[in-house]
Order: C-alpha cells, then structure tokens, then sequence
C-alpha cells in the first residue's frame, strides 16, 4: 500500500521473522544505533536471529533479560522514518507482552488464534491484560481456519468447528479474517519468499488498520 514499514521480532526465543523473508546476514551496528536489516520490498526487519553467530543457537535467557533485549529493539534500533512498526509477539501474557505494553507507545494489537474452543479462554485472558494496561485491541485473526479440498473445493475443518466469531463477540472485538491452511504459504515461508506470496488474506484487515490508525 506504499507505508513505511517496520517489524520487530519481539519472540526472543523462537524467533521466526527473518527466515519468512529470506534474510540470513547479521545486523549491524554504527555510532547512531542498530542497523536493522532491509528486506527485498524496503521493510526494516530486527530479530535476535540477526545477531547471534549461529541462527539455530538456543537463547536460554531469564525473564529480565529477554524483556531488556525487548527494550533495547525499540530504544537502540536505527529505525528511522517509518509509518508502522509491527511487533510479533510470543503466545501468552508473559514477559514480552508486559515489557511491550509498558514500553512501547502501542497504538493496537491484534490477537491471532485458531478455531478451538480451548483457545477461547487464552485469547479472554490476552484481552482482559491489554485492557488493564490501557492498550486497545484492534480484533481477532484466526489462523488454521480451514483447508481448501485442491479436488473439490471444500473447506475441510481440520480443527474442528471454528469458535471464533464467538469469541470475539464475547470481548466485544472484530473478527478480522480467517486464515486458512495454505501449503503455498508454508513453502513461501520456509524459502524465504513472504513477499513474493500472490494472495492477500490480509487485505481487508489491512484497510481496517490504515482506517483506525492512519
């Protein structure tokens, strides 16, 4: 859509980001801060994975100090003029949720779920603490909604019946998209090539941030 776009991988121990697009070099630094990496379309990219030796090295660190790295991505990063900055996040209301809320000026989050009842409960819980930190919840994605039969054409429900819209109502949040099992997208991941994938489940969500935040 032609924004300025920044992500930070704020999943200190599983952090994924930079393999989905293709970036593998280590991040560098100047007198000014951390230099975050550049994807193929211009998107500033800051993970752990950019600056350990070894992308497959553990990170077996404590709360304080996963939460201080969390700090140093928004105060050390050069990210320069930027129109967004997306932190992906770990599951839960841990650590890095409370340092993110705390620290980072947060316009919004979106919470990402799947179809099972269980998860209804965990995505109350994630509301009800951004709610008791004043931060808004912008809606609901849920992820591994469905697969499309390549024969047929049926959405098979491989998790069972989807709960979502329900619990969304129940939150009193919008239910943004449901994303479904799509081995196209796992294979773009797995290689690196996010960007060049050719459908847009998000698009609408898209607008709909543009429109409360832009």
């Amino acid at each position: 859509m032609g924004y300025r776009v920044g992500i930070m991988d704020a999943d200190i121990t599983g952090p994924s980001i930079p393999k989905a697009f293709g970036i593998h070099e280590r991040a560098m630094g100047s007198d000014m801060g951390i230099m975050p990496a550049i994807s193929n379309t211009g998107i500033s990219i800051m993970s752990l994975n950019l600056l350990t030796e070894n992308e497959t090295d553990p990170v077996v660190w404590r709360g304080p100090i996963i939460g201080g790295v969390v700090k140093q991505f928004w105060t050390d990063v050069c990210w320069g003029e930027i129109d967004y900055l997306f932190v992906d996040m770990p599951p839960g209301t841990g650590d890095v949720a409370l340092t993110v809320f705390e620290s980072l000026p947060v316009d919004g989050i979106i919470m990402v779920t799947s179809p099972q009842d269980l998860v209804g409960m965990i995505v109350t819980k994630a509301v009800k603490m951004a709610q008791m930190m004043h931060v808004p919840v912008l809606g609901l994605v849920e992820n591994f909604s469905y697969l499309s039969c390549p024969d047929c054409g049926k959405k098979l429900e491989v998790f069972g019946h989807s709960h979502s819209a329900e619990v969304a109502a129940q939150n009193g949040i919008p239910l943004l998209a449901q994303l479904p099992i799509d081995p196209d997208l796992a294979a773009a991941c797995d290689e690196g090539k996010l960007e060049e994938f050719p459908r847009e489940y998000l698009g609408d969500t898209c607008k709909m941030i543009t429109a409360l935040l832009g």
